[in-house]
C-alpha cells in the first residue's frame, strides 16, 4: 500500500512540475529576436518626432502642466491610480542613470512592442505597449533615436503601489496570454489608404482604445466594443464613445473631427476638457494630413 501511495504521490509530482513548466513557457517574457532590430540604419528624426508626439510621451511622462519645452523632459512621477493600484510613470528622459539612456535598441524596443523590461522582466500594461505593439523596427528606431536628443531628468519616480497578486510580474504572463494581441482591433473591408494610415495612428502609437474601449475585471479590453467609451480606467468619470454611433461626436463630419483635433475647438464652439486636453495638445503637432487621416479611420470603424 505504502508503495502505491508512493507512485501515485510521484506521478502527481511529475505532473504539477509539467503543468508549471507548460504554464512558464506560455507566459514567460517573450522579446524578439536580437536579429529583428539588426538592420534598421540611421533613425530618421523627424519621424521620430511625429511618433513621439502621436503616442502622446510628454502627456505621461512631463512633468504636470508641462508647456513648450519643458514638455520635452520626461522626468516622470506621474501617479497613475487604477483599480488594481496606482502605477508611478517612470522617468524615460536619455539620462543614463535615472533614465532610459543605457538602454540599448533592442531593449526600447522589446518594452514598447513586447511589453519586457531591460532586465528580462514583464512590464505592466498601464504602459501601452499592447498598441505600440503596431510599431515597426523602423518606428521604434526612429523615436528612440529622437528621443535621445531630448533633455536628460535625474528624476526618480517611486515605485508602483500594488497589493497581492498585482505586484506579482508573473501573474502579467498570464494577462498578456489572455489580451495581448498585435494585430488589428478591427477588420476594415475595402479601406483605403488614408484609412490605413489613420488606424495605424489610432491603434497604433496613438494608444486611443487604452481609454476609449471599456474593460473586463481583468482590465482587457471587452471584445466588440472597440471605441465605445465606458469608465475611466484611472478613476473618476467616464470616457466618451467615438465611433460613429456615438452621442457626442458620432455626427461630425471629418473635417470637424479634424478642426477639433487641430484646434481643441467641437463644431458648436466648445472646447476640449479633462484628460483629452494633454492628448489634444500633443496631436496637435501632427501634419494636417494624419489628423485628417484619424477622422477618417473614426467614420470608418463599427458604430457601438
Amino acid at each position: 500500500m505504502a508503495a502505491r501511495w508512493a507512485k501515485v504521490l510521484g506521478i502527481g509530482v511529475v505532473v504539477v512540475a509539467a503543468g508549471a513548466v507548460a504554464a512558464w513557457a506560455l507566459t514567460k517574457p517573450q522579446p524578439h529576436d536580437a536579429g529583428y532590430w539588426s538592420s534598421v540604419g540611421q533613425p530618421d528624426l523627424a519621424k521620430g518626432e511625429q511618433l513621439f508626439w502621436a503616442g502622446g510621451c510628454a502627456g505621461c511622462h512631463a512633468a504636470e502642466g508641462a508647456e513648450g519645452d519643458a514638455a520635452k523632459i520626461l522626468s516622470g512621477g506621474l501617479a497613475l491610480k487604477s483599480p488594481f493600484g496606482t502605477f508611478h510613470v517612470p522617468n524615460i528622459s536619455p539620462d543614463p542613470k535615472a533614465g532610459i539612456g543605457s538602454w540599448t535598441l533592442a531593449q526600447f524596443g522589446d518594452a514598447m512592442t513586447r511589453g519586457v523590461g531591460p532586465g528580462g522582466e514583464h512590464l505592466y500594461p498601464s504602459f501601452p505597449y499592447g498598441s505600440y505593439a503596431r510599431l515597426s523596427a523602423a518606428d521604434v528606431n526612429d523615436l528612440y533615436g529622437y528621443m535621445k536628443t531630448l533633455p536628460h531628468s535625474s528624476n526618480v519616480a517611486p515605485p508602483h503601489e500594488l497589493g497581492f497578486p498585482f505586484n506579482q510580474r508573473l501573474a502579467v504572463g498570464g494577462w498578456k496570454l489572455l489580451y495581448f494581441d498585435d494585430g488589428p482591433r478591427v477588420e476594415l473591408a475595402s479601406a483605403d489608404d488614408k484609412v490605413k494610415r489613420g488606424q495605424f495612428l489610432v491603434e497604433g502609437p496613438g494608444h486611443c482604445g487604452e481609454c476609449h474601449t471599456p474593460r473586463n475585471a481583468l482590465g482587457g479590453f471587452e471584445k466588440g466594443q472597440w471605441l465605445a467609451g465606458g469608465p475611466n480606467p484611472e478613476g473618476q468619470g467616464s470616457i466618451p464613445n467615438i465611433t460613429p454611433g456615438s452621442k457626442d461626436i458620432g455626427a461630425w463630419s471629418e473635417d470637424e473631427i479634424t478642426e477639433y483635433l487641430s484646434t481643441g475647438f467641437t463644431p458648436d464652439f466648445d472646447s476640449v476638457g479633462g484628460s483629452m486636453v494633454e492628448v489634444q495638445k500633443n496631436i496637435a503637432h501632427l501634419p494636417k494630413s494624419d489628423l485628417q487621416a484619424i477622422a477618417a479611420y473614426l467614420k470608418a470603424v463599427p458604430a457601438r
